[in-house]
């Protein structure tokens, strides 16, 4: 089987229903023959279905601090036993419809384009595409910049887009499929206090990034300040069940 759809799941900023959710959800939006596989530290609680596997080889290095740095370790020579393309998603996002298209567009390397960077080249790393075992150049580089890598990237997503782009093969999914929930769905203020947040009709995956969490999306939220104050968002569970 080529097509895989992967997540990781380390620690105890998620728990298993944040995989156990995310799993249903593709399985709901996915036809293609494939395959569903959790890198995690603990399968505890996973649903049945859930192929399972220890966390790829990766050397922390505790210096430069943000443990998204991880997400580089499946770039890997060898990832487990999984071979063919990879889908990875991030556990906090949401699936509204189709996946196949993800596999089908064509490219060497897909990722999102970051909200917050529009006139960079910076993805945002809640989903992206590549070829398992075939750029194990990305983890290496990362390596050797040790402490140093933070002078020049602010995240792993920086890092890994810059690198994508200097092998020629950095491309970005088509800007409707994957969206920002901050930035596409809350309502303009003062209409945030009055509206819920919108649903976007043509998009294909929401991805939460910063705040709010899902959970505070749906619950309503109200962050500094006031400004962004969101209704809870009750139609997320029309994707969740």
């Amino acid at each position: 089987m080529t097509n895989n759809v992967i997540c990781i799941k380390w620690g105890t900023k998620f728990g298993a229903e944040y995989v156990n959710r995310l799993y249903h959800m593709v399985e709901k939006n996915l036809k293609l023959p494939h395959r569903f596989v959790c890198f995690t530290d603990n399968s505890e609680g996973l649903a049945e279905g859930i192929e399972t596997r220890d966390l790829p080889p990766y050397e922390d290095n505790p210096n430069i601090g943000d443990k998204g740095w991880r997400k580089l370790s499946l770039f890997n020579e060898k990832l487990a036993d999984l071979e063919g393309t990879a889908l990875f998603l991030d556990l906090d996002i949401v699936i509204r419809s189709d996946l196949t298209p993800f596999f089908e567009a064509e490219g060497e390397f897909l990722i999102v384009k970051d909200w917050d960077f529009p006139d960079d080249i910076i993805g945002n790393s809640s989903v992206f595409r590549f070829e398992i075992g075939k750029h194990p150049d990305v983890l290496q580089n990362f390596y050797k910049l040790g402490n140093e890598i933070r002078h020049d990237y602010k995240n792993e997503q920086a890092f890994l887009s810059y690198e994508m782009k200097r092998k020629g093969i950095l491309k970005y999914w088509d800007k409707s499929w994957c969206v920002s929930f901050k930035r596409n769905c809350l309502q303009p203020f003062p209409l945030n206090f009055f509206l819920e947040p919108k649903d976007p009709v043509d998009a294909k995956i929401i991805v939460f990034h910063g705040r709010p969490t899902p959970e505070q999306a749906y619950n309503g939220f109200m962050g500094k300040g006031g400004l962004r104050y969101v209704k809870p968002t009750k139609w997320l569970d029309k994707y969740y069940k």
